[in-house]
């Protein structure tokens, strides 16, 4: 599919116009189209390959977490927390070091700077289909992956819980093998692959604005503006190192010490990766963004780090507090279940639309922040106004992206624990092991829900930056400012409304597409425990090969129609708006009205993303709370109740609203790269 799309974007450049910028730098119609395919399939594969390395790590991290749970929960967390780190780090440096290689090529080939040739402030702009091709896996990774795990896992929990009464990760579940799997597929390598292009998108959109705002402001070296975002992340790697080596473990027996909260030992190292990131943040800042024309402007900067710092911290403060059950929103919802299966629910979808309040406002507080302290920043334009407010929100993007690598490591925490608690109860191990993979997993259902806030908070910045990007590349083509979208005109109104409708239906079609799989599923766990009676005895061995085809087949099917709407959507709508355009004397109404989708899209996808997430992970640790044993623990009508609600919350959770970060910043860069199309 990624070579097919090639093809396509190929075509389109081929028969394009080029920019201005272009055609005196002497860079053809057909240089740039082959420049744009290959920096998107590079893109492709380098999304491809984080994903799977974190898949690789994970199935080998799985076995040893759960050998480490017979003798120490801290030796545990630490081997679970280093495999994350390792998978975590190799997905932050593909994402620098293809974003460098492909810098570094186009430099070197295009003789950037030499009489005649391409000016460095225009070469950002030649890396966008890197970021598409990282988002287009990325979509397909989050759906396909998001598919296969939870509708292994609603299946498994429907048959084996409810009506067989049988324990999670039991053996004698058919489903359970699948469940299992799922989970490395949908958490380790679709997650991988959503961050990778999280900040593939953040480095672009940040080196593109980079570079208008070093023209705008006649910035005697503008290197320093363009390369930021990626040193930026190379001190990352380093910092998120130092914060994963800082979480160590000792070989004492688990029986005998007292389990430690694993999540107040990974606070530990997120906050020590916090002070690291403030420092080399006002390093950077200092070191690539002085300039003589506003000498106190890198200070404006590296306080528009700060913003983008601190909002990532209380972005993960906030989603902890809906979906740990240690607070009281988890457990007010377990506490609804105790009275049946529709208080869970009723209980459950308030939780997730009360929880989108708090992030919205500390997103519309750190763009507004970070806007205004780039415009003060003393950079002029040619006329004398205020021009740094765009890249100074580009800066926060990258505070807030700048420990990563640490979020995504407690993020790949999660599903390793998940796997090693199934392990031990697969392979019967006492009780205590149990009880310490089963924390473990109910600190990873956390961070994975912290990383989920954390993954919308980034795409809402980057998706700005991105839609930024967007406008100042049409009115390159264009040759005409195009700085503002009109919503008083009704095409323009009506783009806004289709983007909208697109995040409720993109979302209907991946919540729908689980619950088909989970019926193929739950029919064929029902098939294999009626013929062969003998399992429930262990005296016959289910069929787990046949639960595992039921969803592979299923989610490579399933998810062509919710990501063909994604691509097509917006290539549609611009093309059919161009051509309204073109004849009732409107030639930039296709563009405008693709800004308006994308505009809608993202403001929807934000807030359903945030419902989605949180109520799916509330719904999950309240069951967790009460297999502690609150409320009548595990097999209790409570526990029943609960267990129904995760798995409406599954889909939620795991499917839908992690697929809408990918959406949301997919949308942008498709249209960044297609820009040409709709003039």
């Amino acid at each position: 599919m990624a070579l097919l799309l090639a093809l396509v974007i190929l075509s389109i450049y081929l028969f394009r116009s080029p920019t201005p910028q272009q055609e005196s730098s002497g860079l053809g119609r057909s240089t740039s189209a082959y420049i744009t395919v290959a920096a998107f399939l590079l893109g492709a594969l380098c999304s491809g390959i984080a994903g799977y390395v974190g898949m690789w790590v994970s199935v080998r991290a799985n076995v040893r977490v759960s050998s480490a749970a017979r003798r120490s929960a801290r030796e545990a967390l630490q081997i679970a927390v280093r495999a994350g780190g390792f998978s975590a780090l190799v997905v932050v440096g593909m994402a620098v070091i293809g974003i460098a290689i492909l810098y570094s090529t186009f430099y070197v080939w295009l003789r950037v700077d030499s009489p005649g040739s391409m000016k460095v402030i225009d070469l950002p702009l030649l890396l966008v289909g890197y970021g598409f091709g990282a988002s287009f896996v990325a979509l397909f990774a989050q759906l396909g992956g998001g598919i296969f795990t939870k509708a292994a896992d609603v299946g498994a929990d429907l048959v084996g819980k409810v009506e067989q009464g049988i324990p999670e990760d039991d053996p004698r579940n058919p489903a359970v093998i699948a469940d299992l799997v799922g989970d490395n597929v949908g958490d380790c390598a679709a997650r991988g692959a959503d961050l990778f292009e999280s900040i593939a998108a953040e480095i672009i959109s940040a080196m593109i604005l980079g570079g208008t705002m070093a023209k705008q402001c006649k910035i005697e070296d503008p290197s320093g503006f363009i390369l930021f975002p990626l040193v930026v992340h190379s001190f990352d790697l380093v910092i998120s190192s130092v914060g994963i080596l800082s979480i160590r473990g000792t070989r004492n027996s688990g029986s005998k010490s007292p389990i430690e909260d694993p999540m107040a030992i990974l606070q530990k190292g997120y906050n020590l990766t916090i002070v690291l990131s403030v420092l080399t943040f006002g390093l950077s800042t200092r070191w690539l963004l002085y300039t003589e024309r506003a000498p106190s402007a890198w200070f404006n900067f590296a306080l528009c780090g700060l913003v983008g710092i601190i909002t990532a911290y209380v972005f993960v403060c906030i989603t902890k507090y809906y979906t740990d059950y240690k607070h009281e929103p988890v457990r007010t919802l377990a506490l609804a279940s105790s009275t049946g299966h529709g208080t869970n629910i009723i209980a459950g979808v308030s939780l997730g639309l009360e929880s989108t309040a708090l992030p919205v406002l500390v997103i519309s507080l750190s763009i507004i922040s970070a806007f205004w302290l780039g415009q003060t920043s003393g950079l002029l334009d040619e006329a004398g106004n205020p021009t740094g407010g765009l890249f100074g929100t580009a800066v926060a993007t990258m505070g807030m992206l700048s420990t990563a690598a640490y979020i995504l490591t407690m993020d790949m925490f999660g599903p390793i624990a998940d796997n090693a608690g199934g392990i031990v109860e697969m392979s019967q191990q006492p009780e205590s092991v149990r009880e310490i993979t089963d924390v473990l997993d109910a600190v990873g259902n956390t961070t994975k829900a912290t990383t989920k806030g954390f993954a919308i908070g980034s795409a809402a910045l980057a998706s700005f930056l991105l839609f930024s990007a967007y406008m100042d590349e049409v009115a390159a083509f264009a040759q005409e400012p195009f700085k503002q979208v009109d919503i008083a005109i009704p095409e323009v109104f009506v783009g806004g409304l289709l983007g909208s409708m697109l995040i409720f239906l993109f979302s209907a079609w991946a919540c729908s597409a689980v619950g088909r799989t989970a019926q193929e599923v739950v029919n064929e766990v029902r098939r294999q425990f009626i013929e062969r009676p003998g399992i429930m005895d262990y005296k016959e061995k289910p069929d787990y090969g046949r639960c595992v085809a039921i969803v592979a087949s299923a989610s490579l099917r399933e998810m062509i129609k919710p990501g063909a709407l994604a691509i097509v959507s917006p290539i549609v709508v611009g093309l059919s708006f161009r051509i309204l355009g073109y004849y009732t004397g409107h030639p930039l109404l296709g563009a405008k009205v693709v800004a308006a989708m994308l505009m809608f899209a993202t403001v929807s996808g934000i807030l359903m993303a945030l419902f989605l997430n949180t109520a799916g992970g509330a719904w999950d640790n309240a069951k967790k709370y009460i297999e502690t044993g609150a409320l009548g623990g595990k097999g209790s009508e409570c526990h029943k109740a609960a267990v129904t609600g995760d798995t409406v919350g599954d889909p939620f959770k795991d499917t839908a609203g992690p697929s809408l970060h990918v959406l949301i910043k997919m949308l942008a860069t498709i249209t960044l790269v297609m820009a040409p199309i709709f003039l």
